[in-house]
């Protein structure tokens, strides 16, 4: 039998300090993952995500394991390079909707350098989502 643990208020052990239990809820990512997206793409660390899909250059799907509930989150990322790949300018991450628009369950990621003309894989890859579990 599962434990339950029913509170409305946080409140650190100082009395100090105290947060309402819907702030940590709302507050807190949905889902995030950690991926290597140069060479064989593979995923260093994740939260809610089933799956990685890669669709060529700098070109990702993402499906998170737990629906959310609505496709109206937040979508946080970065991207991190080594010299080694695409040189040193900055690069970035991105969600475009005109070609894929994100649902409850999945959304598609765009990585470019800065100079670049066009899509580029990068090394790291960073991602969080921000929005309420269906």
């Amino acid at each position: 039998m599962a434990s339950i643990l029913r509170v409305n208020t946080l409140t650190d052990a100082s009395s100090n300090n105290s947060v309402p239990m819907a702030t940590v809820a709302e507050g807190s990512g949905k889902a995030w993952i950690n991926f290597k997206g140069t060479d064989t793409v593979s995923v260093y660390d994740s939260f809610n995500h089933s799956s990685l899909t890669d669709n060529g250059t700098g070109n990702f799907n993402n499906t998170l394991s737990s629906a959310l509930g609505n496709a109206n989150y937040v979508f946080n990322a970065t991207v991190g390079r080594s010299p080694n790949v695409g040189g040193t300018d900055p690069a970035f991450a991105y969600m475009a909707d005109d070609a894929f628009a994100p649902t409850t369950t999945a959304y598609r990621v765009y990585s470019v350098g800065q100079n670049a003309t066009g899509l580029q894989n990068q090394d790291r890859n960073f991602q969080v989502l921000h929005g309420d579990l269906a």
